[in-house]
């Protein structure tokens, strides 16, 4: 059965993030939600290139900023990911058409935000005193760790090789 994941990412800056997330969502099915300002444009050729073969294959949605997202998704299960949050990603539950939502690469997103849905901010463990993880990375980690609790649906689990057979 298809499950519906989203992913959120909140005024990126850096296309090469971008472009590398487009292209996890588009192997894993998920579906891209972009909330503008954004730090680049679209036609950017580093965004282009991080994920260029994989772009006809995408499923993106843009918002002119925070509430517009919310206007148009308001029903949705989201989980803030931050590294101010309470809550390791992993223990999570996340249900069919989650949001998973992510924020600027060199802020995150607002603490206002966080404050209203400490409930829903969940974090990825890392060493303390260090920044924190690129956020293409961070996003991979997310959805890898939904995908895992739903069985990967729809995903390839199996392998084959290409000049020899497995007994």
């Amino acid at each position: 059965m298809a499950k519906n994941l989203n992913i959120v990412l909140v005024e990126p800056q850096i296309p090469q993030n971008t472009g590398n997330i487009s292209r996890t969502c588009a192997v894993t099915g998920a579906r891209l939600h972009l909330v503008k300002p954004f730090g680049f444009e679209i036609s950017d050729k580093h965004l282009k290139r991080a994920g260029l073969d994989y772009w006809n294959e995408l499923d993106i949605t843009y918002y002119n900023d925070m509430n517009d997202f919310f206007k148009r998704n308001e029903n949705g299960s989201f989980f803030y990911f931050t590294t101010k949050g309470r809550t390791v990603h992993s223990g999570a539950e996340y249900p069919d058409n989650c949001y998973l939502v992510f924020g600027r690469e060199d802020k995150g997103l607002p603490e206002a935000l966080l404050y209203e849905h400490p409930d829903k901010c969940v974090r990825i463990p890392m060493r303390p005193k260090l920044r924190r993880l690129n956020l293409s990375n961070s996003v991979a980690i997310a959805v890898y760790e939904v995908l895992r609790q739903w069985d990967y649906p729809e995903l390839a689990t199996e392998g084959q090789l290409t000049q020899y057979t497995w007994d």
